[in-house]
């Protein structure tokens, strides 16, 4: 068997080998090819090509886990309504956790229109705002009695107290004759309707008597009741009492 590659003659005899008698298929067109190459590979002297570059694979790319959810903030709930001794008064704990939440005192975006500094009850929902510069509101739940219902508008408070003394209306007196004994003033008290602090609301330098105070009587927050005014839990007035001047401009809507 002959053939060319790069010019020069190539001589195959099978017979050569002692393994000649082995059969062997080749075809013409194999050998030819493969002899080429060879011969190109001679001509090119110390031109050569390059294996291909062993490069390791990348690493997979997975997207990165999602992020965990912050967790909420913890509730200060339970150091709002915790018991305190107040004027030498032992106030007991508010069992907050059976309340409606919405009742709960909390800092929401102001939705009342109102200036920063103004108090406005509102009788339907059921709470109280207090405006705060920062475009929030200071929200309290309170109860309401008929008196709470009975007036609309806008007031001032006149002024505030503490461990207030509460004088019951000729009207109340009427409804209930049990309240005579109470005629000249009932003294503070954890039992006191008054409760722990109260606001007195004048309009045009008039007692409005209308009220917003504090209640013994926690269960009632968040409701109508039978008698009294704006009534909010004990400690929640103590808060508000804290951040509201005399003169605080006040609307009843």
């Amino acid at each position: 068997m002959s053939g060319l590659t790069g010019g020069l003659p190539l001589q195959l005899s099978l017979s050569q080998y002692p393994f000649s008698k082995m059969t062997f298929q080749f075809s013409r067109r194999s050998i030819l090819i493969g002899t080429s190459l060879v011969g190109a590979s001679a001509l090119a002297g110390c031109t050569s090509v390059p294996a291909p570059s062993l490069q390791a694979e990348a690493a997979p790319r997975f997207p990165p886990p999602p992020a965990l959810p912050e967790p909420p903030p913890p509730s200060d709930h339970a150091a709002m309504y915790a018991a305190v001794e107040d004027g030498g008064y032992a106030l007991p704990a508010i069992p907050y956790t059976k309340v409606d939440a919405r009742f709960l005192r909390q800092t929401v975006p102001n939705p009342t229109g109102e200036p920063a500094g103004t108090l406005v009850v509102n009788t339907t929902e059921k709470f109280l705002y207090f405006v705060q510069k920062d475009g929030t509101a200071r929200r309290y739940g309170v109860g309401l009695g008929r008196q709470g219902y009975s007036w609309k508008g806008r007031a001032v408070v006149q002024w505030k107290r503490k461990w207030p003394t509460w004088t019951p209306p000729d009207a109340m007196i009427k409804r209930d004759p049990k309240l005579e004994k109470w005629r000249q003033g009932m003294p503070p008290g954890l039992d006191n309707p008054l409760g722990s602090r109260a606001l007195y609301i004048f309009k045009d330098g008039q007692d409005t008597l209308y009220r917003i105070h504090g209640s013994p009587q926690w269960r009632t927050i968040g409701k109508s009741a039978s008698s009294g005014c704006v009534r909010m839990f004990n400690q929640d007035v103590m808060d508000l009492y804290e951040r509201v001047p005399s003169k605080t401009p006040l609307l009843v809507i």
